[in-house]
């Protein structure tokens, strides 16, 4: 069972949210992950210096919580191997959708972009079709 926490999912829906309008307002870019981290690593893109500060915004934050003496409850009962598999496989479908759940779902949507729509219904068809035939069917974890 997972842990419902609506205050903390509101609170970081919001910074997600209002983070992808501040790139929209000041850049011009949309928030998708890997097409930022793609700027960052060689070649580098021209505007690769603030490409790099909202990427490592995303990545320290996670760490100033746990500085301040908070937890990150997590736990998973898949094998490191069956999580590095499916971050394989995501990172797959990232190729193949032409971007990632960020860029489409958050901001593509947003935009009401029928590409976007198309690619996050997809993203989800694949993951209620994954997880019933990994649990239901096979009878995995």
């Amino acid at each position: 069972m997972t842990d419902f926490t609506p205050l903390q999912s509101l609170i970081g829906g919001g910074l997600i949210g209002l983070s992808a309008v501040l790139l929209m307002a000041f850049h011009g870019r949309i928030a998708g992950m890997t097409g930022l981290l793609a700027g960052v690593l060689p070649p580098l893109a021209a505007d690769w210096p603030w490409r790099a500060a909202f990427l490592a915004g995303a990545a320290l934050s996670p760490i100033l919580w746990l500085a301040s003496g908070r937890e990150i409850a997590f736990s998973s009962p898949a094998t490191p191997w069956a999580l590095a598999t499916g971050g394989f496989v995501v990172g797959l479908g990232v190729v193949l959708g032409g971007g990632c759940p960020s860029g489409h779902g958050v901001c593509g949507i947003a935009r009401f972009s029928k590409r976007s729509i198309a690619a996050t219904l997809t993203f989800m068809a694949t993951a209620f079709v994954s997880v019933f035939v990994l649990r239901h069917l096979i009878g995995a974890a």
